[in-house]
């Protein structure tokens, strides 16, 4: 039985057909990509709900490639999509389909529609459909082809099959109403001629169905109860109800809901494949892209995007989610998974002047506070140190806590340190801090119980490696890039998104990691290994930050004008 304490209309809908008996008792949903690019977040929350859905009433889920435009799909983009639905921890056992596969039956199917008077060939150019189709508020013109006898149809549309046609020279339409408020109902291309091989079919046809057409008769043929997609496709539905009337074959019911759309990010497929062909990052799996690929490069869980998916919820109303509450989900599940490691980034050396010379000591270091399972693990402790430049400021301010010039600080499962000197360099910048420990406070503690405000993470010099940090940032500066009408939305790449720092340094122990490997970098951000990392050399992509940074720098952006606006009013009132 379905979770009562977590429905939407759609389970309602669902709901309501299992008690009027309509399929049956019967779920049987499917995930119908295109494949003509990689998936984004987007199609996680399609993929979520599908499978998901199948799930909670015990039925099935199908895979299905709407194959049916070969001028712009690749072997590629079918091998990363199924990836990225098992990565999602998805199966549909043996049920892997193509369009393609039922080509034939399709082809069948429309040479039906043609014998009973409902499809025609039509032979006005592309350029002329466009203009006899209307426009929102003019009807549209019917073909001068429209009422060719029956016979001259079927022979022109084996005529298209065999290529006697060029591309644009021909196409089947259905022949509904030119006059339909719908624009998708004035009569609709049904079959267009393409001379491109199949990636499946090979050289076979020549003529290959239109989305629109294929994808319910699939539907159909697969028995689908409910082919749930995206709300653009709403305006479709009398199409897609239209072709399985006439046709007079099984009829699975569409559900519309609103897509998942991401701040600071685009979604359209033509625009990812821009950002990727013009250069704008290094791939459909760069980490700072929203498909699945660059999110599992960029360490995220298919648990968190499952999670945060579950949270956005199903609804009828299009809208756009922050990115911060992706990244939540993201900072939640990894808190309870990532093990802990010590890592400078940017970092600044400390010798302990009154530590032994080439004295070691190994002191014991949580791997995970969240997971008492993960047991601990030992750091080396030597002279010489490097901590974060950030955690030392020589002349602070007030609430400043960090290291200073005669302040105590913690290092973390270490030792107390006091500031005694700075050291500079002939221009000023600070090249080295000289420092002492209190060999009384091993392990982080006073025995006198005096306390300290700060404790710093830190890396022996002498024992960590050093990395390559990718620290990686929103791809736009915009929170809506395609908002603006004055504007490509390319002009809005955040030219800050990637910063690589080379080297970081790292605890030893991590050098063994394999690249999908994700840590909490103590203090700093999540980090995963990336694929590009060697025997000699790791490299690791940040995947988020501790906490929501964007979000601080929004709300920080959005004072100095209600600053401005206060002093205006304050002036305007004294004068």
């Amino acid at each position: 039985m379905p979770d009562e304490s977590n429905t939407n209309f759609i389970t309602d809908i669902i709901d309501a057909h299992n008690e009027s008996g309509r399929f049956a008792g019967r779920v049987h949903t499917r995930f119908p990509p295109e494949p003509n690019g990689y998936l984004h977040i987007g199609h996680a929350k399609s993929i979520c709900l599908n499978f998901g859905i199948a799930e909670r009433y015990g039925g099935l889920c199908n895979l299905r490639f709407d194959d049916t435009n070969p001028a712009k799909e690749e072997q590629e983009y079918i091998d990363a999509i199924t990836e990225d639905v098992r990565w999602l921890g998805y199966d549909w056992g043996d049920r892997l389909y193509f369009a393609s596969d039922y080509f034939d039956q399709l082809y069948d199917m429309a040479v039906e529609l043609i014998r009973i008077g409902r499809a025609y060939v039509d032979q006005l150019t592309p350029v002329q459909i466009r203009e006899y189709r209307g426009t929102l508020t003019e009807p549209g013109r019917e073909s001068p082809y429209r009422d060719r006898p029956v016979e001259e149809n079927l022979a022109l549309f084996e005529k298209m099959r065999a290529g006697v046609f060029q591309e644009g020279e021909a196409v089947l339409r259905a022949k509904i109403d030119m006059a339909s408020g719908n624009i998708n109902m004035r009569d609709p291309v049904m079959y267009r001629i393409l001379d491109a091989p199949h990636p499946r079919t090979g050289d076979k046809w020549k003529i290959y169905p239109m989305y629109d057409f294929a994808h319910g008769q699939s539907d159909s043929i697969e028995e689908i109860t409910h082919s749930i997609c995206t709300l653009e496709y709403e305006d479709h539905r009398p199409l897609y109800d239209w072709y399985l009337d006439n046709i007079e074959i099984y009829h699975p019911q569409q559900i519309e809901f609103a897509r998942l759309n991401l701040s600071h990010t685009v979604m359209s497929k033509r625009k990812l494949v821009r950002l990727v062909d013009e250069g704008y990052v290094r791939g459909w799996d760069d980490p700072r892209m929203p498909t699945i690929a660059g999110l599992r490069r960029r360490g995220y869980t298919p648990a968190a995007i499952r999670e945060f998916c579950e949270a956005v919820g199903v609804g009828k109303v299009k809208g756009v989610v922050a990115l911060h509450k992706l990244e939540y989900h993201i900072r939640q599940d990894l808190n309870k998974t990532a093990p802990r490691v010590m890592a400078v980034i940017n970092p600044l050396k400390v010798v302990i002047t009154n530590y032994p010379d080439g004295q070691v000591e190994l002191m014991d270091a949580v791997n995970n506070p969240e997971d008492e399972s993960a047991g601990t693990r030992e750091v080396a402790f030597s002279k010489v140190l490097y901590i974060e430049r950030d955690d030392f400021m020589e002349d602070p301010p007030r609430k400043f806590f960090r290291l200073a010039p005669g302040r105590e600080a913690r290092l973390r499962y270490a030792y107390f340190i006091t500031c005694t000197d700075v050291i500079k360099d002939a221009d000023g910048n600070i090249v080295e801090l000289h420092c002492t420990y209190d060999p009384a406070t091993r392990g982080g503690a006073a025995p006198d119980g005096r306390r300290v405000k700060a404790t710093l993470h830190w890396v022996s010099a002498r024992h960590a490696i050093q990395a390559e940090a990718r620290l990686y940032d929103t791809l736009f500066t915009e929170e809506h890039p395609e908002n603006d009408r004055d504007k490509d939305f390319t002009a809005f790449v955040n030219p800050d998104s990637l910063t690589v720092v080379d080297p970081i340094y790292v605890e030893p122990h991590v050098e063994s990691a394999r690249a999908g490997d994700r840590f909490q970098f103590e203090r700093l951000a999540y980090f995963v290994v990336d694929e590009d990392s060697t025997a000699e050399k790791l490299v690791f992509n940040r995947t988020v930050t501790l906490r929501d940074q964007w979000r601080k720098v929004q709300r920080k952006s959005r004072r100095p004008a209600k600053s401005k606006r206060r002093r205006k009013a304050l002036q305007t009132s004294q004068a």
